[in-house]
């Protein structure tokens, strides 16, 4: 391997000769900085050098810091920058600046620490030193003199790579030497990132492709749906948008209440980020709501990213209303971006969320095959989403298999209480994977989300012992996906996660992290010494909304002699997402005699009249089989998750799909079948995308069997590059509807690349391109 490069030296080699100008002037001789107010001015001082305006050179710090894309740099209301690297500053004095006679210095300081402080990381004074060409080791605060020519200085400043995220505020020292000096303060705050280019930050990351999904992209897939019925819906991540930057800074110091000399940390910043999105302990970001009441608020199906819901938040400082899962979660990928913090979004189909720490999901059984809710405190989520951050984690050294850096698992939905805060993570998923669910931060939780094993018991009163009908031991922890790294795609990582199910190292690690479980429950005895007679569920994936479904139960009878006789009832439960709030829609008792070497089925058919008017807005249904073969003490029981399919919106641009080109407005048609064999009525889509500041909104009255609602908007590509329309429909009878079309936005002519290799008016689509794939 080559020679790890620092931050400043990739500075280097990237830049180009900034000025011909012979740096004629030297600072010398020193010995002091004297720490001025703004407005002090020593009274025999009219000879002391001023400050008459400081150049942030917004647009090439921005350029070089992968800054440019933020709200406050376009409107150059703010100068961002990354830690570790340098940026540059061209101040302009009032007079030839002299380095014989005039000091300068910089102070720099957290703008919300009430009392700053050297010690704490959180006041600097900085000298500038002459040349460029070392400005100080990674963990230290340098500045040098770059170029000098009469009034005006040219310096560059760097600071550390483990400097605080936060909003700085800089004042600039003059002083004559032996006659008075001035202060001068820079209008502009300075937000200092997190920095995924340096090699030196606890943040890197090294693949440039991923540095582009993770950071810089600003829509993202997240899946939903259940294992055997995946659904991609699209989330505007918006990290660059009008106040999140600045929002997403604030959070830290107040909701999260992370001291400024800690917020460089990125482990104590993601545990952070886990508990102020929501507003369970501390009135954060998302009030959760997992009923089918939403007034007073907005459905969480309805959000179509996070923008919004940050927006609303910086202008209120109230919960916003409501949110569950992947809500949670985009709205942590959108903070983390913005602050520098790679990240993605992960589902893990069939979650376990285990209230117990016992590493199992435990399901009781009553003596009428009813599961009684008030003793099964688990459940099982057709699926749940949280979040990956990126990061080194030397707090927990160098384990069995190596260190713990990479991906982090974050969760920002309240589940369960972590160190007396509703919060989990970061967990290592590496520690997760190899069953150490002891090390910090929760690993012991995540681990039951993606490997628990589910445990049926059959309860027949306090006083009478429970009898354990089935063990499933791969029920939880299906298809755990991600989007892929510049595609629009899915990316299955469950490997990550976990060993393959039915494998050696699984069942290993399984035990391992049993053995380092306290809960008393029996997980070992099952009642397995009857296998004549076998059960299975069957159920059709591709079912779409409005049309009728079949369950169908497999009963086989394995015996070469014995005639057997089965009897239970089948079960179709409306769930929420998360496998709580059934309603009952079907129930059918069935008896089945099999003959030796025999295979019956059981088949129950629910109708769209049936289950219409109890489906929760996420489609999401729990099959049940409870059997008893008789003679035998034989019982068996199983749950499956089932979703029917909503339809997609589809977008056009133009009448045959012209091509789409930067600053050239075309019209967009957007349509969505009506599935259902009723009408729909009070219709509304949300359209949101790369240059559509808020979303846009389309009512449609009625939409009859068999209909299309559409709607038709002017769109302006606001870049060339890569470019999402993302867009969700309601209506009173159909809900949590979405789609999304992906496409390229071609340079205007005007802007391409001419044959000397220069750009005709701007560098707009050069950096553009550069960081949107």
């Amino acid at each position: 391997m080559g020679q790890k490069l620092s931050c400043l030296d990739i500075f280097k080699k990237r830049r180009e000769s900034v000025s011909d100008i012979e740096i004629t002037a030297r600072i010398r001789n020193i010995d002091a900085i004297l720490l001025a107010t703004p407005d002090e001015t020593d009274a025999g001082s009219s000879a002391v050098l001023g400050v008459q305006r400081v150049d942030l050179c917004l647009q090439d710090n921005h350029d070089e810091h992968h800054t440019s894309h933020f709200a406050a740099a376009s409107f150059k209301e703010a100068l961002i920058v990354r830690r570790g690297e340098p940026f540059r500053l061209r101040i302009h004095f009032n007079r030839d600046y002299s380095p014989s006679k005039d000091a300068i210095s910089f102070i720099f300081s957290v703008a919300d620490d009430v009392k700053p402080s050297p010690g704490h990381g959180t006041l600097m004074a900085l000298v500038p030193h002459d040349g460029i060409d070392y400005l100080g080791d990674a963990l230290e605060w340098g500045a040098g003199i770059e170029a000098h020519e009469g009034q005006t200085l040219t310096v560059l400043v760097k600071p550390p790579v483990s400097c605080p995220v936060t909003e700085w505020r800089l004042d600039i020292d003059t002083k004559l030497l032996g006659d008075g000096s001035r202060s001068y303060q820079v209008p502009l705050p300075i937000y200092v990132l997190f920095n995924p280019w340096c090699p030196d930050d606890q943040v890197y990351l090294a693949n440039r492709e991923q540095r582009k999904e993770y950071v810089m992209h600003d829509t993202t897939l997240i899946w939903r749906g259940s294992y055997n019925r995946l659904r991609p819906s699209v989330w505007k991540i918006g990290q660059f948008e009008r106040d999140v930057l600045e929002c997403s800074l604030k959070l830290l110091g107040t909701v999260g209440r992370i001291p400024p000399a800690y917020r460089g940390d990125p482990v104590r910043v993601a545990r952070a980020l886990s508990a102020l999105v929501n507003s369970v302990d501390d009135d954060g970001v998302l009030l959760g709501n997992w009923s089918e009441d939403f007034s007073g608020g907005t459905a969480p199906t309805k959000w179509t990213g996070s923008a919004e819901i940050l927006q609303e938040f910086h202008r209120t400082q109230r919960s916003v209303k409501f949110a569950q899962c992947w809500n949670f979660s985009g709205v942590l990928a959108t903070i983390s971006r913005a602050l520098g913090i790679p990240s993605r979004i992960i589902t893990c189909y069939s979650s376990a969320h285990d209230t117990q720490a016992s590493l199992t999901v435990d399901v009781f059984i009553d003596a009428n095959n009813k599961k009684l809710d008030a003793e099964t405190t688990d459940s099982i989520w057709n699926y749940h989403v949280w979040n990956e951050l990126w990061m080194q984690r030397p707090d927990l050294g160098i384990g069995q298999y190596g260190p713990y850096d990479g991906w982090q698992a974050v969760d920002a939905t309240p589940q369960e209480a972590s160190d007396n805060m509703y919060r989990v993570g970061p967990a290592a998923v590496l520690a997760v994977k190899h069953g150490e669910i002891l090390r910090p931060f929760d690993c012991g939780f995540v681990y039951s989300e993606v490997n628990a094993d589910k445990l049926y018991w059959r309860y027949n009163g306090p006083s009478q012992p429970l009898k354990l009908l089935r063990k499933d031991t791969l029920a939880i922890g299906h298809l755990i996906s991600t989007k892929a790294v510049l595609k629009w795609e899915r990316e299955d990582i469950t490997d990550t996660y976990k060993y393959a199910e039915r494998t050696e190292e699984e069942r290993n690690f399984m035990l391992k992290a049993l053995k380092q479980s306290r809960h008393a429950f029996s997980r070992y005895y099952l009642n397995d010494s009857f296998n004549e007679v076998e059960f299975s569920m069957e159920l059709k994936d591709d079912i779409k909304i409005g049309e009728n479904f079949s369950v169908v139960l497999k009963v086989s009878n394995k015996s070469e002699e014995r005639v057997h006789l089965a009897t239970g009832q089948l079960n179709c439960d409306a769930v929420l997402y998360t496998g709580v709030g059934a309603q009952e829609v079907k129930v059918m008792g069935f008896e089945v005699d099999l003959k030796p070497q025999t295979t019956e089925y059981v088949r129950m058919e629910v109708t769209f009249d049936e289950y219409f008017e109890k489906l929760s807005s996420q489609a999401s249904f729990q099959i049940s089989a409870a059997c008893k073969v008789r003679d035998t003490d034989y019982d068996y029981y199983a749950q499956d998750d089932f979703r029917v399919r909503k339809p997609d919106i589809k977008f056009q641009f133009g009448n045959g799909d012209v091509p789409v080109v930067a600053q050239q407005e075309v019209d967009v048609i957007v349509r969505l079948e009506n599935p259902l064999p009723i009408p729909l009525h009070k219709g509304l889509f949300t359209i949101e995308g790369p240059g559509i500041s808020q979303p846009l909104k389309f009512k449609i009255s009625e939409i009859p069997v068999g209909g299309t609602a559409a709607a038709t908007f002017k769109y302006l590509p606001p870049y060339a590059g890569r470019g999402t329309l993302l867009g969700k429909f309601v209506a009173k009878e159909l809900d949590d509807v979405d789609g999304y079309r992906h496409y390229e936005i071609e340079p205007r002519p005007e802007d391409l690349l001419q044959p000397n290799g220069n750009l005709r008016s701007s560098n707009i689509i050069r950096r553009r391109t550069d960081i949107i794939p």
